[in-house]
């Protein structure tokens, strides 16, 4: 099972990067190759931009502890554990953590990769 972790510090506070990355249907505006997700109970499905759908279980969304955990469903991923981390620093100074855990490994990379992409998406949205 491989593990990545990507981290970025943003210049604004915590609940501006909280507020958006909370919804669970915000993808497509700051994850790369996402062009849609829809949310029905604790489902979320998301379908990339080669048209692939790939449902998802959100597990937490705490906006208490800024964290948003999901799992990846697909019969591609024997597991899959995704989460994001909004950490207050100061008062314009957070840091964002997002870590993919997924087996089979090379499916961490292919996610995981894609995960720091998204960080920086994160970054510039709550600092414009």
């Amino acid at each position: 099972m491989a593990s990545l972790r990507y981290e970025i510090r943003i210049s604004a506070s915590a609940d501006a990067v909280w507020d958006i990355v909370k919804d669970p249907v915000s993808l497509p505006n700051w994850f790369p190759g996402i062009v849609a997700a829809v949310v029905e109970g604790s489902i979320r499905t998301v379908t990339l931009n080669t048209g692939v759908t790939m449902p998802e279980e959100l597990l937490t969304i705490d906006s208490l502890q800024r964290r948003i955990a999901y799992r990846i469903t697909a019969p591609a991923y024997h597991s899959h554990l995704g989460t994001i981390d909004v950490i207050d620093l100061g008062e314009r100074d957070s840091l964002c953590v997002y870590s993919t855990t997924a087996e089979p490994d090379v499916l961490a990379l292919l996610v995981g990769g894609a995960t720091a992409g998204a960080l920086d998406s994160i970054k510039h949205l709550a600092e414009g």
